[in-house]
């Protein structure tokens, strides 16, 4: 078993690889009586077009595959929903489809094997039907017209279409009325017999385990698969350019929402350095206690607190700035305007860093959250211990090089529902 070590902040997380090829991390917590557990697979939204490696047959599936594969894992030959079956345990059970993987997960302070027999038993037992799957048709298309209908997904899937014109993260993650009208059972089966093969999928466990004890667990409940070739996904070709610049939907809003967005060109700097300068960055320059959002705040084109994030996989990565105004087209020109010029000062450096650093910290305090961060950074084949180092490690010339050449006026975005 490897064991990864973090002395900074007392950390330690094992991790082990199992014969078929599933990983295993294990963050152990023993001044909690919390339990935490995820299983995540390799298989997303973007995932619609690979080499199906039984065959060696080419398979393009309909968007919103993943998601659908993930609502009818629940349902088992018996008439049982095992969703209620970890409820009526007293579990927070649940599951979510993202654009790069699918994840079933329950967090409990009692109950947790009786949890895992039933967790490992549906994820491992899937049952497909003509009837089944017409049923969860209908539910699937009124969840996608929500979707539509709410104004902050508008927004975000807009900014994708001005940032990218063929990337498949423009496209819903529960795909279209449409697209979902030809899934069929077939299709759900090939999709689990290539993306739920346990060589692709990991699963992060979080709290008062002993390691050793939790795998020889999960190993018994394991069911035999046999080997399978490397899944071989097929993907749009890199687009060197944005979209478009600009796009705006009318929708019933109070407030005009804006999201100002970035493509990352700098393929060849570390992803993590990256989302840490880019922290730093929206911090020190329009976060609460800066300058200019207390300038644009008390001048009454603010209206809350803005939203900062960096977005990325193996098929796109993004910087995106959200808020409200009653005037986002001008508090765009202020922002792109400062983002490109303005200085970070050694003060503002300091401080920022400090905070996301204890912000990081403070994360390895909740087993659901680090459970969570573990299976996403390691999807992306990602140490999730490596931010801290990364952190402590950031000097101001990284900050300014990335605020420069990442953040650039021409290749701005705007996304506005007014």
């Amino acid at each position: 078993m490897q064991v990864i070590e973090n002395k900074k902040i007392d950390e330690k997380v094992y991790i082990e690889t199992l014969e078929n090829g599933m990983k295993i991390i294990i963050i152990p917590k023993d001044n909690t009586k919390k339990k935490y557990i995820i299983w995540g697979t390799k298989f997303g939204s973007n995932d619609n077009h690979f080499i199906e490696p039984k065959t060696g047959k080419e398979i393009q599936v309909p968007d919103g595959v993943a998601h659908y594969l993930e609502h009818k894992m629940f349902e088992q030959e018996s008439g049982v929903d095992s969703l209620y079956t970890l409820m009526a345990l007293g579990l927070d059970a649940n599951a979510y489809t993202t654009n790069d993987h699918t994840a079933y997960l329950f967090a409990c302070t009692d109950n947790f094997y009786e949890g895992l027999d039933e967790l490992m038993d549906y994820v491992q037992s899937p049952y497909f039907t003509d009837e089944n799957v017409n049923k969860e048709r209908g539910i699937i298309e009124q969840e996608i017209q929500r979707y539509d209908d709410e104004p902050i997904w508008k927004l975000y899937i807009n900014a994708m279409n001005c940032l990218y014109k063929n990337n498949p993260i423009t496209i819903d993650v529960a795909g279209t009325v449409e697209s979902i009208s030809h899934i069929t059972k077939e299709t759900l089966y090939s999709c689990y017999n290539t993306f739920y093969h346990p060589s692709n999928m990991i699963m992060c466990i979080s709290g008062d385990f002993e390691p050793n004890t939790i795998v020889e667990e999960i190993k018994k409940r394991l069911k035999p698969r046999e080997k399978m070739a490397e899944i071989k996904r097929i993907y749009p070709e890199y687009e060197p350019t944005i979209n478009k610049n600009y796009i705006e939907k009318h929708m019933n809003v109070n407030m005009p929402l804006f999201m100002i967005g970035y493509r990352d060109f700098l393929q060849n700097e570390n992803q993590i350095k990256k989302d840490i300068a880019i922290r730093i960055v929206f911090n020190s320059i329009l976060g609460k206690c800066s300058k200019t959002y207390q300038d644009l705040y008390n001048s009454g084109l603010l209206m809350r607190e803005m939203d900062c994030d960096f977005e990325f996989s193996n098929q796109y990565s993004h910087v995106l700035i959200s808020g409200e105004s009653r005037k986002p087209e001008e508090v765009y020109n202020t922002i792109i305007d400062k983002l490109q010029n303005e200085e970070i000062s050694i003060e503002d450096f300091e401080r920022s860093k400090k905070r996301i650093y204890g912000e990081f910290v403070t994360n390895y305090d909740d087993v659901e959250h680090v459970g969570r961060m573990f299976l996403a950074d390691s999807i992306r084949g990602i140490n999730s211990l490596d931010y801290i180092d990364e952190i402590s490690n950031m000097n101001i010339e990284y900050v300014n090089k990335i605020r420069k050449e990442m953040l650039k006026k021409d290749e701005a975005i705007l996304s506005i529902v007014k």
